[in-house]
């Protein structure tokens, strides 16, 4: 149950910072989504607060920034040279969620976004990214790696080719500059659902934006990450602090993209990884209700939502 306070009966300095007290029942400690905090304001979108308490085990001590997305975004407020496409959320505007889809390798922006209609999420807005590069000899479709390469075992083109620029430009171009920026959301308000090599792009986005930024950008953990058919890359950096955003591999069983091994180098980048198996071999997308319900629960448990919360209310917790 969210506690919503009133701020217009709240002591303010100079209309921008609040202190106020909110007395709540402390019990056990429970995991971050089962406890959201909300204030109801009148002052700009994006404004510094505090909320004091005192020692008495039954005052709860927040502090931070309130932030709500500003505008849902369209084609035309990323850079002209990528192609995306947006599918709103139908329920609110702007929603508090974005999905971000990264298709495979050799598909297109146009086909994935499909997959995204279909599964029909509660208030969330649908961008789907098609990969940097033109797949070379006129074979079709898009890819994400820095280069291309074959896998020596098969002759296929291998997904893990470097994803460098992929990853700059995803998050700079998408979603520092675009959706942060333009458009008001929050890291922890973004999703990604990459398959194959765009699902390993997805991870390495995801990893990026917890790097410290010596612009100033926001840093932190995404809502979650779907990878499915593909880890964490081989050649993806794994120093530092492990990465809190949650992640969902999903992959065929046996496979061998991901592998025991390939869950344990994704397991040394992000501490919070949950792996789902097909019965069936092969890592292709979710064909059947039992396949795609460990998509749909992780979904479930990640993405936000604002019914039943008052109008005005911005989530502080």
């Amino acid at each position: 149950m969210p506690i919503v306070i009133d701020v217009d009966k709240l002591p303010c300095d100079g209309g921008r910072r609040r202190n106020v007290e909110l007395r709540r029942s402390v019990g056990p400690a429970q995991p971050q989504s089962a406890t959201r905090h909300f204030l109801s304001f009148s002052f700009p979108r994006k404004s510094s607060f505090g909320i004091l308490g005192g020692s008495d085990n039954r005052t709860a001590e927040l502090s931070g920034t309130l932030t709500m997305p500003t505008k849902t975004p369209t084609p035309s407020d990323f850079p002209s040279q990528l192609t995306v496409t947006v599918s709103p959320a139908a329920s609110a505007s702007p929603a508090p969620n974005i999905l971000l889809l990264l298709h495979g390798l050799g598909d297109s922006a146009a086909a994935f976004t499909k997959f995204g209609q279909a599964i029909n999420l509660p208030e969330t807005t649908v961008v789907t990214v098609q990969g940097t590069a033109p797949l070379p000899f006129d074979l079709g479709g898009f890819h994400w790696g820095d280069d291309i390469s074959f896998d020596s075992a098969t002759g296929a083109i291998d997904m893990d080719a470097g994803l460098t620029r992929a990853t700059k430009t995803l998050v700079t171009d998408v979603v520092r500059d675009t959706l942060v920026r333009k458009c008001g959301y929050a890291l922890r308000e973004i999703m990604i659902l990459g398959f194959g090599q765009g699902g390993m792009a997805g991870l390495a986005v995801a990893r990026e934006l917890a790097q410290k930024s010596k612009e100033g950008h926001e840093t932190g953990p995404l809502s979650g990450v779907i990878s499915i058919g593909a880890p964490y890359s081989l050649s993806g950096s794994r120093v530092g602090d492990k990465n809190r955003s949650p992640v969902l591999l999903v992959a065929g069983r046996d496979s061998v993209a991901v592998s025991d091994e390939a869950v344990r180098r994704t397991k040394q980048v992000f501490e919070f990884v949950e792996v789902s198996r097909y019965a069936r071999k092969g890592d292709g997308m979710p064909s059947s209700r039992e396949e795609m319900l460990p998509v749909m629960q992780f979904f479930a448990r990640r993405l936000r939502s604002r019914q039943g919360v008052p109008e005005g209310s911005v989530e502080i917790g």
